[in-house]
């Protein structure tokens, strides 16, 4: 079974690719390199992918968003929040999942993939629109009546395994499949050396769930 994964190298996806992997599927990482000023996120996806030994079957597409002004992770003018709030952060993306999904189906098509594995988590996550199983639901229709192996029968389906698992439960599912998570990366305001903020909404989320796990989290924190 081949399943495409929108792969970033970060905390959710590093597990979503363990769990294809570990269910013995041909897994095809797809990583996408957006402009966005957490770049570094592409070198440990990388990284990632070599250790995993798909580095043959990881592809790359690079892709503008430099235009989309209203978000700090594309506009390098606004600053990305370091405290919680209840309005949805301007980390959010405009409609950064249905790009990233759409770019999935075709590469899904394109190689004969029936299924496209995303991590997305509507539990932990900072309230983005494009993240909840809604989303997702009406996505599988689209697909559905969108796509030429939609039309033929055979289909593609997107699975979204994490989406109603709490940052501790992805933690632990993924110590429990050997994630390496000194490898993963989840911050949005990293400094030049690619180490942690330990602000931004990313990296409270992060933290919460290694500590509610019992564990300390091995990424690289600035300051520490």
């Amino acid at each position: 079974m081949r399943t495409v994964v929108l792969f970033s190298g970060g905390l959710d996806s590093t597990t979503v690719l363990a769990m294809v992997l570990a269910r013995g599927d041909e897994a095809y990482p797809l990583t996408v390199a957006y402009g966005q000023r957490h770049r570094v996120e592409v070198e440990k996806a990388r990284r990632i992918l070599e250790k995993y030994g798909l580095s043959q079957l990881a592809r790359t597409v690079t892709i503008d968003l430099s235009f989309l002004a209203s978000s700090s992770l594309t506009n390098a003018g606004l600053t990305v929040p370091d405290t919680a709030t209840a309005a949805i952060p301007n980390t959010y993306v405009p409609a950064r999942n249905l790009l990233f999904l759409s770019l999935a189906a075709a590469y899904a098509e394109d190689i004969g993939a029936t299924r496209i594995a995303i991590g997305v988590n509507a539990v932990d996550y900072s309230g983005y629109p494009d993240c909840r199983p809604a989303f997702i639901d009406a996505f599988n229709r689209t697909l559905a009546v969108g796509t030429k192996a939609g039309s033929d029968g055979a289909g593609i389906v997107i699975e979204a395994p994490l989406i109603d698992l709490s940052k501790k439960d992805i933690v632990r599912l993924g110590r429990g499949l050997g994630v390496d998570h000194a490898l993963t990366h989840s911050c949005y305001a990293p400094d030049d050396d690619g180490r942690a903020c330990g602000a931004c909404d990313s990296c409270r989320l992060r933290l919460k769930g290694f500590a509610e796990a019992g564990l300390i989290d091995p990424a690289p924190y600035q300051g520490v």
